[in-house]
């Protein structure tokens, strides 16, 4: 089951003396679908994916605090921090036709509708008016805007992202 969990966020810290976690949530646009997981698996640098049943969440800033089954105080969530918050990829809402998941996105290789060859999409930077994909390709890192003028079609199937770069975004030697 491990291998199918996806990444949603990563326990920042305790918050207060309860055992009560605060999580940095990976999903800004909508703090409150986190309430709709009925299990949540907690994974540290060693062993499996661990599974904790959500008691309590509440929104909090930019990041959710969460009361987990099984964890009672300062102590115990602290054993946690750092840890990744992860989730079965079908408790996930379904999208909307051109939406994807990050971790659909992650790992993609980029081309040119040409065929050049960008490099492999690595990070996702999320700043509020659109996402940027951080493509790298050996030592060339490039920052591609996830707008619709950028990105002509995602292959989910083959795992490709075809690009129209906007001038200046990629020069002739980058490909």
């Amino acid at each position: 089951m491990g291998e199918n969990l996806i990444v949603i966020g990563r326990i920042s810290r305790p918050h207060g003396v309860k055992g009560e976690i605060r999580i940095e949530y990976f999903n800004p646009e909508d703090p409150h679908f986190f309430s709709r997981y009925q299990m949540i698996f907690i994974q540290g640098d060693q062993g499996s994916p661990q599974p904790y049943r959500p008691i309590k969440i509440r929104p909090h800033k930019h990041y959710i605090l969460v009361t987990l089954e099984g964890i009672r105080n300062k102590e115990e969530a602290e054993r946690l921090r750092g840890n990744l918050v992860l989730v079965d990829p079908a408790g996930l809402p379904p999208l909307e036709e051109d939406e994807y998941y990050w971790h659909e996105i992650l790992g993609m290789r980029v081309v040119t509708e040409q065929g050049g060859d960008v490099g492999k999409i690595t990070d996702i930077l999320h700043t509020g008016s659109n996402d940027v994909y951080v493509v790298n390709k050996g030592k060339k890192e490039f920052l591609i805007p996830a707008i619709k003028d950028v990105i002509i079609a995602v292959e989910r199937d083959t795992r490709t992202m075809v690009i129209r770069p906007l001038k200046g975004l990629l020069e002739e030697d980058d490909l």
